[in-house]
């Protein structure tokens, strides 16, 4: 079993789809093929801020990573946020995720970030699993507020 981890490549756009597909499916939000196509669009173009990573077992892409940067005012440096995280169902158990996690640190660390950050679902208890071995959850609490409620 060979694992290997890397930057999105043009060629990638058809299984990446069909994992990120397999990602919005998970968190059951609506198949929206234009969704797909505008965040491939972004990731592989390095819009935003993007980048995104594969994972490859065995000569099969098996999972995806989205990161971007963002800036922190409170400690004045740069973070890089994981926006998205997914392992094709075959490959669970394999460290595909683990090896994503531990891909986006060392992107981080080569960027002179100071923090990796993602959220996830409370009741995700697989990947919360995962995530407890490489991070430290945090006590914040997120909110999303719709644009016009500010006025």
């Amino acid at each position: 079993m060979t694992l290997e981890i890397r930057r999105v490549t043009a060629a990638d756009e058809a299984k990446w789809s069909a994992l990120y597909a397999g990602y919005r499916a998970f968190y059951l939000l609506e198949d929206d093929a234009s969704a797909v196509s505008r965040t491939w669009e972004w990731v592989s173009q390095g819009q935003h801020g993007l980048a995104g990573l594969v994972a490859i077992l065995d000569g099969a892409i098996v999972g995806l990573a989205n990161l971007r940067r963002f800036a922190r005012p409170s400690s004045a440096t740069i973070g890089l946020y994981l926006d998205d995280l997914f392992t094709a169902p075959e490959a669970r158990g394999a460290g595909v995720a683990t090896a994503l996690l531990r891909e986006a640190a060392a992107v981080a660390d080569a960027e002179g970030a100071s923090v990796v950050r993602w959220i996830t679902a409370a009741d995700n208890a697989a990947a919360r699993r995962v995530y407890d071995s490489v991070a430290s959850a945090t006590a914040w609490v997120t909110y999303d507020m719709k644009p016009s409620a500010g006025g």
